[in-house]
């Protein structure tokens, strides 16, 4: 059944072009005239998004060049907070369904789900909805506390987990020490670390296991 005629912009975005082709015949089937765009990497996703910042819907592969596991889809969710991402993964961890929702995406897919569900998981997340997980349960969680960092915070962030000291941050990013220097310390407050090694660790625990 198709859309209302509405035209819809989706983003689909997965290093598989069998993967992209059947993510794209399912939104082609479901939503009637709607505009698809394609992207294979994290560098390309941020293209897309340039270019068409009134993107309806990001389909999101985690396992994808540049993502880094999910500090991307955290990189992502702080540069365009307006839209709506749903994970499509192969991942079957349930805690990595936990995190991503910590982390502000809509809703969780998993990618042997039938063509059916996922325009129907599609559909709920135009209306409004955010599909939380079942397993999702009330607390804290760092990827919670990681959720409040700003975009340049998580940059700063993902280039202290490559090892970078504050000099090559500063050079990096084309801002000054003292800069990076307040950036880390406001990271290590709203993370609730004591340092710099501790939120490495932590950050590091946002990066997905291997599949199996």
């Amino acid at each position: 059944m198709a859309d209302a005629p509405a035209t819809r912009a989706f983003l689909i975005a997965d290093d598989h072009p069998m993967v992209r082709d059947a993510l794209k015949a399912a939104l082609g089937q479901a939503f009637e005239s709607a505009t698809i765009a394609l992207a294979g990497t994290l560098a390309e996703v941020q293209a897309a998004l340039d270019r068409q910042p009134e993107t309806d819907a990001l389909l999101l592969d985690l396992d994808m060049p540049g993502m880094e596991g999910l500090t991307g889809l955290a990189l992502l969710r702080s540069d365009w907070p307006t839209v709506p991402i749903i994970v499509v993964s192969a991942a079957r961890d349930a805690s990595i369904a936990r995190r991503t929702h910590d982390l502000g995406a809509s809703a969780y897919i998993d990618k042997s789900a039938s063509l059916e569900k996922i325009a129907a998981t599609v559909h709920a997340v135009l209306n409004g909805e955010i599909l939380a997980p079942p397993e999702v349960a009330p607390g804290d969680s760092f990827a919670q506390r990681a959720s409040q960092l700003t975009p340049q915070q998580w940059r700063v962030l993902s280039l202290m987990v490559q090892g970078d000291q504050n000099t090559q941050i500063a050079y990096k990013l084309g801002v000054g020490e003292v800069t990076v220097k307040a950036h880390v310390t406001v990271i290590l407050r709203k993370l609730g670390v004591r340092s710099r090694t501790q939120a490495v660790i932590e950050a590091r625990g946002l990066a997905l296991p291997p599949l199996q």
